[in-house]
């Protein structure tokens, strides 16, 4: 993979950076989320009363699914910035799940650079939309602008 100065990444501002690897969100990881954030409503973990709703079955959580970015964002296939010592999330300007990822689905996201600032000498901040596209589906999972920054 190749290695680009922050410099070079700014003349990348309105590209598509990359597509990270699928990951499959099945129903242990959904459960796992669950029971980390208290969040059990029965469409994500009661398999028999899923079934009854228009979903057909377990949905992931929202959170879930954005909480997969900093993951997804790892596996991606575009240029990394060197030298970087850290890196920290900063937040979202927007979020919008547009459709739900159903269990046993596998996701991927796309990148692309919407704008890259350096804030002080040696610290960068970075916003990326990243669109979650659900395998085999039309519409995607969510979009959200992602603010992060990385220190070199």
């Amino acid at each position: 993979m190749a290695t680009i100065t922050p410099q070079e990444l700014q003349t990348k501002v309105g590209e598509h950076l990359g597509t990270s690897d699928w990951v499959l969100v099945d129903q242990e990881m959904i459960n796992k989320f669950a029971d980390a954030t208290g969040d059990h409503q029965f469409i994500h973990i009661d398999e028999k009363k899923a079934k009854l709703t228009p979903f057909g079955g377990t949905i992931a959580h929202g959170f879930l699914t954005l909480s997969l970015m900093p993951m997804l964002g790892q596996s991606t296939d575009g240029p990394r910035v060197g030298g970087v010592k850290m890196g920290v999330n900063y937040g979202c300007n927007k979020v919008r799940f547009l459709a739900p990822v159903r269990s046993g689905k596998r996701v991927r996201s796309h990148i692309k650079l919407l704008e890259l600032l350096e804030k002080r000498p040696g610290q960068w901040q970075q916003t990326n939309e990243v669109t979650v596209e659900i395998e085999g589906e039309e519409k995607p999972a969510l979009i959200a602008e992602w603010i992060s920054q990385f220190f070199v």
